[in-house]
């Protein structure tokens, strides 16, 4: 026999098989019909046979030689690989030694590039690269995300291979439990690995643009907050009377005067804060839209700082968990506190203070772009000038020492009617 070439098997009979005897192959019997309990093996020749295991599986296996050594090749297992699927790849395996290549080590190498070139892999690549550019959070999310809906789905498909149906069809299985704007994210982020893995060579094109309107839209959630000034009054009088945790009391009376982000407020650090300037620099990292913040202090929030200083200023957090001041509150604590309060997550939420800010500061003639970089909005008009983190800053201190005398006004029961700002 020459050194390299497939190998003759004697397994019961030199005939080829027929797709009844495999499909009739049973554990237990072997091709002579006698009982057994162990492997057995049924030659279609060539070196090609299809082995029975105690338990009926059956897996299509190729012996050969390679260079005077003999191997064996795995082919697959039935009913997937069919025995005329299992005969094609047996010839492609002889194209291959015939020009001097093993065929066992071509199947490694071309495994290792299907896994290089899966969408699983191609997706923690783009993760890895962009996570500096992401708050916690938002990189936890996206992969949280990945996995419970995508990979796995199609996180061994070769990423060039993927298609509009089939990316569709696992989009369908998170709209199918209804939740719809987990879909469009789920599409939108796997939109943002194909165009990084077209740029990497992985792929020729991105299908998530072939899908526009397949999904329904989301319906807007609109966070609940307050807005009516009598109402408002009600609630910093309640929040001032809070009498559960002390800590909780303060970061509750402190968002009603800064409006900052829930995650933002709750992660304050003393550091970050200059009592003598009257200025909370939220570093970049923290920012959803990752740029340096400046929260313009006014005297009541400078009030509700020191009197909190006593408590938590020796440690690194403003408001400290409970449990520990290694770690900062609970995403839910403010929440919770809202309520305690009476307050349903219909009526208001922690992200409802700034909802609350940003429609009374309009009504009342702030300039719509102050407004806007106080609450640290990214800047959607592509032909204004793009701002910085210092942009209009004289301006909103104003706007923050007036809000806040205002909102002292209505928890004290003032007239209420809307007003423009002092020139």
């Amino acid at each position: 026999m020459p050194p390299n070439g497939f190998q003759a098997t004697n397994n019961g009979g030199s005939m080829p098989l027929t797709a009844t005897a495999v499909l009739n192959a049973k554990a237990g019997i072997n091709s002579k019909g006698t009982k057994t309990n162990k492997l057995y093996k049924l030659s279609d020749g060539g070196g090609l046979y299809l082995e029975v295991t105690p338990k009926g599986q059956k897996y299509w296996r190729l012996k050969y030689r390679f260079d005077g050594k003999e191997k064996r090749l795995s082919i697959g297992v039935y009913p997937s690989i069919s025995l005329k699927d299992a005969r094609k790849r047996k010839d492609d395996a002889k194209d291959l030694l015939n020009n001097g290549v093993d065929p066992s080590e071509f199947k490694k190498v071309s495994k290792k590039k299907e896994s290089i070139e899966g969408f699983e892999h191609v997706a923690r690549e783009w993760h890895i690269k962009h996570k500096p550019s992401w708050t916690e959070s938002h990189a936890k999310k996206l992969i949280d995300r990945l996995e419970k809906d995508v990979f796995p789905w199609m996180g061994d498909r070769p990423t060039n291979e993927i298609t509009p149906p089939e990316l569709l069809t696992v989009l369908r299985r998170v709209e199918s439990r209804g939740a719809l704007d987990t879909a469009h994210r789920v599409m939108q982020t796997c939109g943002q690995v194909f165009r990084y893995a077209v740029a990497t060579g992985r792929a020729e094109r991105d299908p998530s643009v072939d899908l526009k309107g397949a999904i329904p839209p989301a319906k807007k959630s609109h966070l609940a907050s307050i807005i009516e000034p009598v109402k408002i009054g009600q609630l910093l009088r309640a929040i001032d009377g809070y009498e559960g945790h002390f800590v909780t009391r303060c970061a509750m009376r402190l968002a009603s005067y800064v409006f900052v982000r829930p995650g933002e407020l709750r992660q304050a650090e003393w550091s970050e804060i200059d009592l003598d300037i009257a200025e909370w620099r939220i570093p970049a990292e923290k920012m959803k839209m990752r740029e340096l913040h400046i929260v313009p202090l006014s005297k009541q929030a400078l009030a509700i700082l020191n009197e909190i200083k006593p408590l938590t200023g020796h440690a690194r957090y403003v408001f400290p968990s409970i449990r520990t001041n290694k770690r900062p509150m609970s995403e839910n604590t403010v929440n919770a506190g809202l309520r305690r309060l009476g307050y349903t997550k219909e009526e208001m939420t922690g992200h409802g203070f700034r909802s609350m800010a940003s429609t009374l500061l309009n009504e009342q003639g702030w300039h719509r772009d102050a407004i806007e970089r106080q609450l640290a909005h990214a800047e959607r008009d592509s032909v204004r000038a793009a701002y910085n983190y210092a942009e209009h800053l004289p301006e909103r201190k104003k706007m923050m020492s007036f809000w806040a005398n205002y909102l002292d006004g209505l928890k004290k029961g003032a007239d209420v009617i809307p007003i423009l700002k002092q020139a």
